[in-house]
């Protein structure tokens, strides 16, 4: 990974391994920008305040070895980036001005898809985790994510989705009667109007049609005996045609002119075509002609009829008005047609709206059913996760054996609460002669989770939050955190300074912890202990120059030696000196040991 211009980072790489992964540095060096640049890689919300003073922009690119195959490798190549056998190469940039741009596979991509991505690469927990473990609700989620569940939980969730729209659905039918009553007698009065005056499909503009033909008989008559008389009329002209007299209508002419071309046609085929075309023109006038003749012989004024056709769509033009006005579809009613349309849609309605009781019954048989279904699958999940809790109560413990803890008991519980929000069901019962018990169940199932912690022997079960130091704390997350990571199927944990406020014998089981877990994933830390440290694959440290102006922040992976002198500064803030450099060495090589027995297999 490698960050430009971020906080204090001028220009950073970091080489990250598989196996245990362990970054240090003095305090405000940037070990915190390391994991903020890691997190914006894997969509993390921008921060304009986070770009380096001067800069323009911050970026981090990161390459991310993949599974080609895997769904990680799908949902890239479903957003268009582009992969590298087994390489996928990721990119985000901040301006200064607050601006965001992410890019995978060389392709531009919204931030949401590096999110997206990011769920199945890496889990990240750091102090705001621990933070936000400690709500009943992530405890839940938790437990839920190692109970592994899913598929369970999304059938309970859907019952109880359709449960709420079944319940809201009957809530309306009962409880808004009275004004159903009040639109079912405004379809019905206007359905009443529509049924009265009977109209027809496509009436209205027919009867446009006829009223102006009605209204304008004697101008259309007239036009149309003119056009008959010019066309076949009575009246001749004579023309200079050698001696013959002709009619001079469009008939005799186009009759006189195909005569001429008719005598000559033999001599040249383009000719003839020419005389062809007179013929059909001639054809064609005579049928005009003749409908000419009808259509003006047809035309009368009828006052009476144009008074009824005025009539009737006057009251067309009201009723679309009226049911325009009554409303209840989406479409626009702008015609008869639309009125037709509204009338059918009405109808179905009223059926509806009248068979009130039906639909009552309906529903209600409706929510019984879905009531139990949800009673069924609420007492599967709480079974579930009663067995989860135990197990994991019981991982949780004998972690917490192993560091430093050995007299600590945990202790997952389920219990139900009166939730507003939530739905009445009856769970069912192994034995009939037990009462089913009526439950109030929310989205997520009947149970509210919490983590109860007995510290040491003799000490009651408390709430997480409220029965440990800040060091157990930090203890009890991390080895929760651990168990957790088992269930969680991404490759690469990162590890954001889990380990404050612990110390001593419990820092070292901390570091056997995560070098334990980096035996099946790639596992970053940022820490602050050198017993942490000490148990790392690989060292990086960053790096802090001042040069009395400009700050600037790097990363270098460290040696033998240089590891050696960095573990000497965390542990007495000297690393020159030789007792430092003993204790250092001394924990080094107890770390090495125990890494040797620990043995697990190093990735290629």
């Amino acid at each position: 990974m490698r960050i430009r211009s971020l906080g204090v980072i001028s220009d950073a790489v970091l080489e990250l391994d598989p196996g245990l992964t362990v970054v240090t540095g003095e305090t405000g060096a940037g070990k915190t920008m390391v994991v903020t640049g890691l997190g914006l890689l894997l969509g993390a919300r921008a921060d304009a305040g986070a770009v380096r003073t001067g800069a323009t922009q911050a970026l981090v690119e990161g390459r991310v070895v993949i599974d080609p195959a895997g769904s990680v490798a799908r949902a890239a190549e479903d957003a268009g980036a582009e992969l590298d056998d087994d390489v996928l190469l990721l990119a985000r940039t901040v301006t200064s001005a607050g601006r965001s741009r992410a890019h995978a596979g060389g392709r531009s991509v919204p931030v949401g898809v590096l999110g997206e991505l990011a769920s199945e690469l890496v889990t990240v927990h750091g102090q705001s985790d621990q933070l936000r473990l400690l709500q009943p609700a992530r405890q839940r989620e938790a437990l839920d994510r190692f109970a592994g569940h899913d598929a369970l939980l999304a059938e309970h969730a859907a019952a109880y989705q359709q449960l709420r729209d079944v319940e809201r659905e009957l809530l309306d039918v009962t409880t808004h009667a009275r004004e159903r009553a009040e639109e079912a007698e405004r379809l019905r009065l206007a359905l009443h109007e529509v049924e009265a005056l009977d109209p027809q499909p496509g009436e209205d503009h027919a009867l446009r049609d006829e009223d102006s033909r009605l209204a304008h008989a004697d101008a259309l008559r007239t036009a149309a005996q003119q056009a008959h008389a010019a066309l076949q009329g009575d009246t001749l002209d004579s023309l200079d045609t050698g001696g013959t007299g002709i009619g001079a209508d469009a008939t005799s002419l186009v009759a006189e002119a195909r005569h001429r071309v008719e005598s000559a046609r033999d001599l040249d085929p383009a000719l003839a075509d020419l005389e062809r075309r007179l013929s059909e023109i001639g054809y064609l006038l005579a049928d005009v002609a003749g409908d000419l003749a009808s259509y003006a012989a047809g035309i009368e004024a009828d006052p009476a009829r144009l008074t009824a056709v005025q009539e009737r769509r006057a009251a067309l033009t009201a009723l679309v008005r009226r049911i325009e006005a009554v409303g209840g579809v989406e479409a626009e009613v702008a015609d008869v047609d639309g009125v037709l349309a509204w009338a059918a849609w009405a109808a179905s309605r009223l059926l509806q709206l009248d068979d009130g009781e039906g639909t009552v019954g309906r529903l209600r048989a409706e929510r019984d059913r879905l009531r139990g279904d949800l009673g069924r699958l609420s007492a599967a999940v709480h079974a579930s996760r009663a067995d989860a809790g135990r197990r994991l109560a019981e991982l949780v413990t004998a972690e917490l054996a192993q560091l430093a803890m050995p007299q600590a008991r945990v202790e997952v519980t389920l219990t139900q609460r009166e939730d507003p929000e939530g739905i009445e069901v009856e769970l069912p019962t192994e034995s009939s002669e037990q009462r089913a018990a009526t439950l109030v169940v929310h989205e997520h199932g009947v149970d509210e989770v919490e983590l109860l912690l007995a510290p040491h022997s003799g000490a009651p079960l408390r709430p997480v939050a409220r029965g440990a130091s800040g060091g157990e704390l930090s203890r009890v997350m991390l080895a929760l955190e651990v168990v957790l990571a088992g269930a969680d199927p991404v490759p690469t944990f990162v590890f954001d300074e889990v380990d404050a406020g612990v110390g001593g014998r419990a820092a070292i089981e901390i570091g056997r912890r995560l070098a334990r877990l980096a035996r099946s994933a790639q596992v970053i830390v940022v820490t602050h202990l050198p017993q942490v440290a000490a148990y790392a694959d690989r060292h990086l440290v960053v790096v802090k120059s001042d040069d009395g102006a400009v700050t600037e922040s790097g990363v270098r992976t460290l040696d033998d030696a240089e590891r050696v002198a960095e573990l000497a500064r965390m542990l007495a803030g000297q690393e020159e000196s030789q007792t430092a450099r003993a204790h250092a060495q001394e924990l080094r090589e107890a770390a090495l040991s125990d890494l040797a027995v620990v043995s697990r297999p190093r990735p290629s």
